[in-house]
């Protein structure tokens, strides 16, 4: 048991509390056309789910031999995206209230995202989700991001609980992965539906199989708190 005697639960924040995708597509879209790179597709930015902007970046830099530093181009890409998540940051329904549910019941919550840290707090207000998490743990702020289990480690110390006394809940494979390094349980809701298997090897206890239009806060609410 955690300190408190609860399950703590630490929410993964783009694509799986807020549906940020787009707007991270967008930013990385026309950060790559001002350094000359046109065409870049959803499709080619839906490999990078669940991977930090940074890594994103450095990724995408080396594929496309940009001369920018990556810094430069982390810079350019966090101003396009605060841009547009300032302006439309939409909450999932079903996840505000299962962090609603959570925070009612006294349970440790906490955010634990790729993103920066000036991302994070932007878009948690735009959405609505100001004033639900006190606790938050941006990828700049540990040494590896996903699929290391750095992020989530740090949002269990900062809850002041054990890793194996924390769910995860993630949308994509690299936080799966991290969830299950971290020694946590992991409630999955793929973004990608066709990816559901993955999060089944890597030891996801609760899969919604078909994401976000499938996910139950009851549901998720029943599974972390049994027991526990």
């Amino acid at each position: 048991m955690s300190a408190t005697g609860t399950t703590a639960v630490v929410f993964d924040l783009d694509g799986t509390l807020v549906d940020s995708e787009p707007n991270y597509y967008e930013a990385g879209r026309r950060v790559l056309e001002q350094h000359g790179v046109t065409g870049f597709t959803w499709e080619e930015h839906a490999g990078f789910l669940g991977v930090g902007t940074r890594e994103t970046l450095r990724t995408l830099r080396e594929r496309y031999a940009l001369a920018a530093p990556l810094e430069e181009l982390l810079t350019e890409k966090n101003a396009a995206y605060l841009q547009l998540a300032r302006a439309s940051s939409q909450a999932y329904p079903q996840m505000r209230t299962f962090a609603e549910m959570l925070r009612a019941a006294g349970r440790p919550i906490a955010v634990a995202s790729g993103s920066s840290r000036a991302a994070i707090e932007a878009v948690l207000p735009a959405a609505g989700l100001d004033g639900l998490f006190g606790t938050l743990v941006s990828a700049e702020e540990v040494e590896r991001g996903k699929p290391e289990p750095d992020v989530f480690l740090e949002a269990a110390r900062r809850l002041g609980v054990r890793p194996e006394d924390c769910a995860v809940v993630e949308d994509a494979p690299p936080g799966w992965e991290a969830a299950r390094r971290a020694g946590m349980r992991c409630v999955a809701v793929p973004y990608l539906p066709e990816q559901a298997d993955e999060a089944v090897e890597a030891g996801a206890g609760l899969v919604f199989r078909g994401g976000q239009r499938e996910f139950s806060a009851e549901r998720a609410f029943a599974w972390v708190t049994d027991g526990a």
